[in-house]
């Protein structure tokens, strides 16, 4: 047994699980984990959890269904030691790129 609680995989709400899933698993090169796959019979998208792991099947994000998802994003573009853009997702979640 570890000394130490092992993360699983990092959580993020959506309010479209499927198409923010979809957004990191192209994004990063991950896969669904199985059972997690789009409907492949043209069956409605019920998914309200989603899983994407690694090549070695490694948990990595998981996509959990929220009503609701308030917007937060910082700017600080303007920022002459450290000048950071920041994005967001489909679902409003931040991202930052630092430029050089």
């Amino acid at each position: 047994m570890a000394e130490y609680p092992q993360l699983l995989h990092t959580v993020l709400d959506t309010t479209r699980p499927r198409e923010l899933a979809e957004l990191y698993r192209q994004l990063l090169g991950l896969s669904y984990r199985p059972g997690d796959e789009p409907p492949a019979d043209g069956a409605p998208d019920e998914a309200d959890c989603l899983v994407l792991v690694d090549s070695d099947g490694v948990r990595k994000l998981a996509f959990q269904q929220v009503e609701h998802l308030p917007r937060n994003l910082l700017d600080r573009t303007d920022d002459p030691n450290e000048p950071l853009f920041v994005f967001a997702d489909l679902s409003g979640h931040p991202f930052c790129i630092f430029a050089a």
